[in-house]
């Protein structure tokens, strides 16, 4: 008899285990612990949720289409929208920070350790709009149930990317995080260069004619307004080349890239929401725009054209740090 097995589960919970391993029915009884998912880090409220508790919440059901080891997959899953916990657990911001929320990230974890990134403003609803809900239940042969062994019991999604990378299965923990970072802008006022730093090959200066320089590209982003400069993934991953560590599984689900602008304006975006492979996003360094250099705007700016509102937009780029979780931050 392990003593300490016993004081730290209770006898009730590891005689559950010997009748399992007997041949017992495996369900949870009286006094077990059910499974449950974590959320925590910037928010008023952490908070853990079962699938029971899930339940009570708005059921969202979504099919979605994603390619993985076995080729396409169709899946039809129910589940609470991932946002909608974040937002009733209180999101914490500072007041120093404009738009703050649009800094954050989204750590999930998954219980053989693998972990996914999102932004807080992909998921935000008046946003990027990503609508990733915590799923518990799929939908077989027209009947819904508990997720596999393999998924669950909670697996969140991520509809609209290419691959099913960051469909974490057997998730076991939601994180609300802040980029710790150095930059703070230049005080405001135009910049004739901005910089590519953090987890990259080549830390870079470029301006205006080194922009120039690369393909370009031609987005619009809201009232017609129509942008040309260098696509963002090209840039971080062709042009500065991404740090990743060697043989990790799916290294870019676990990045992120800080903007900065001269006044200190700061906006985040997932490296997997621009990744072709996964969310495919449009994000550019912009240089012109409706045929006229930027002007007041600074010699370049970010634009996200995807999102239903321009706050990811950094006027002024002073900056682009780009960070991994492997960094600890």
């Amino acid at each position: 008899m392990n003593y300490s097995m016993l004081a730290k589960f209770g006898t009730a919970a590891l005689l559950a285990a010997v009748l399992t391993a007997c041949g017992g029915d495996g369900a949870i009884h009286e006094n077990e612990t059910a499974p449950s998912i974590s959320l925590g880090g910037d928010l008023e409220h952490a908070a853990s949720f079962t699938v029971d508790d899930l339940k009570t919440r708005t059921a969202v059901t979504q099919t979605v289409t994603y390619t993985s080891g076995n080729g396409s997959q169709t899946r039809t899953y129910t589940g609470a929208n991932l946002w909608s916990l974040l937002e009733d657990a209180g999101i914490k911001t500072d007041p120093a920070y404009k738009n703050d929320v649009l800094r954050k990230y989204i750590v999930v974890g998954s219980s053989d350790g693998y972990r996914v990134v999102f932004s807080a403003g992909e998921l935000k609803p008046d946003m990027g709009n990503r609508a990733s809900i915590v799923a518990y239940a799929e939908t077989r042969d027209g009947k819904s149930g508990p997720l596999s062994d393999t998924d669950g019991p909670f697996r969140v999604t991520s509809p609209g990317d290419v691959k099913g990378g960051r469909y974490a299965s057997m998730a076991t923990s939601v994180e609300l995080k802040s980029p710790v970072s150095k930059q703070t802008g230049i005080g405001g006022g135009l910049s004739p260069t901005f910089t590519i730093s953090g987890q990259v090959q080549q830390p870079l200066t470029l301006d205006l004619a080194a922009l120039q320089a690369e393909p370009a590209v031609t987005r619009t982003q809201g009232a017609g307004n129509e942008y040309k400069g260098v696509d963002l993934w090209y840039l971080l991953n062709d042009v500065a080349g991404l740090k990743t560590a060697p043989g990790a599984k799916n290294p870019t689900l676990g990045m992120y890239v800080l903007a900065t602008g001269s006044d200190g304006y700061q906006a985040l975006i997932s490296m997997a929401e621009i990744d072709p492979a996964f969310g495919g996003g449009n994000s550019l360094v912009a240089y012109a725009v409706n045929d006229q250099l930027l002007d007041i705007n600074g010699m370049a700016r970010l634009v996200v054209p995807g999102d239903g509102r321009a706050s990811r937009s950094v006027s002024n780029l002073v900056n682009l740090e780009v960070f991994a979780l492997s960094d600890g931050k």
